[in-house]
């Protein structure tokens, strides 16, 4: 029986080690990440902001994955004036970051739909006027999908929930392939707005 007790406790002691270290461990990384994100040192002088709603943790996976393509992406932000920008498509670095700026009347909500994309992220912004942005999580049980994914890197979602977020000039979102996301949905008093998407691809 003594025996027995002991290797309880002393199996529960490793569990609570074990759990203990992974949350330190998490913490540490939460930390890093957050130090590193909260330095815009990776925005490499870009003066726009960052949304509160992208996901800081993908964002840096996928960054230091491929940190050649986010630079590229950010040098093209910033290096280029977007208002005098003509509609089309930009190739910054062919087949993995591509930027498309297009002038157009957002739809109201219901018009729509929800898409999430697997080989890309989507760096989107306002740059004149002003929508609406809508993000779920692609891991939600209240997301299904409608429309299967093509080739054309795109799946279509009904999303019961979801969140939405005010897009105008000075700020961007980036999605990931975790997040779906509803873009440029009608605001009241904005019939046209000016925006570029840049697509860096998914290492």
């Amino acid at each position: 029986m003594f025996f027995r007790r002991l290797l309880i406790l002393t199996g529960s002691s490793i569990f609570l080690l074990n759990c203990n270290s992974s949350t330190i461990l998490n913490a540490g990384l939460d930390r890093k990440v957050a130090e590193w994100y909260n330095s815009h040192e990776w925005l490499k002088g870009l003066q726009l902001i960052p949304h509160e709603s992208i996901n800081q943790l993908e964002f840096f996976k996928q960054y230091h994955k491929n940190k050649i393509w986010w630079d590229k992406a950010f040098d093209f932000l910033k290096t280029h004036n977007l208002y005098q920008l003509e509609p089309g498509k930009y190739v910054i670095d062919s087949g993995n970051v591509i930027a498309t700026v297009s002038e157009v009347a957002p739809k109201d909500r219901d018009s729509v739909k929800w898409e999430a994309h697997r080989n890309f992220n989507d760096l989107q912004y306002v740059i004149m006027g002003k929508a609406k942005m809508g993000i779920a999580s692609i891991s939600s049980p209240n997301a299904k999908v409608i429309i299967p994914y093509s080739s054309e890197d795109n799946e279509n979602f009904s999303v019961n929930g979801g969140k939405y977020y005010n897009a105008e000039p000075g700020t961007f979102f980036i999605f990931s392939p975790h997040e779906i996301h509803r873009p440029v949905i009608k605001v009241a008093g904005y019939d046209m707005i000016k925006k570029i998407v840049v697509k860096v691809r998914v290492p």
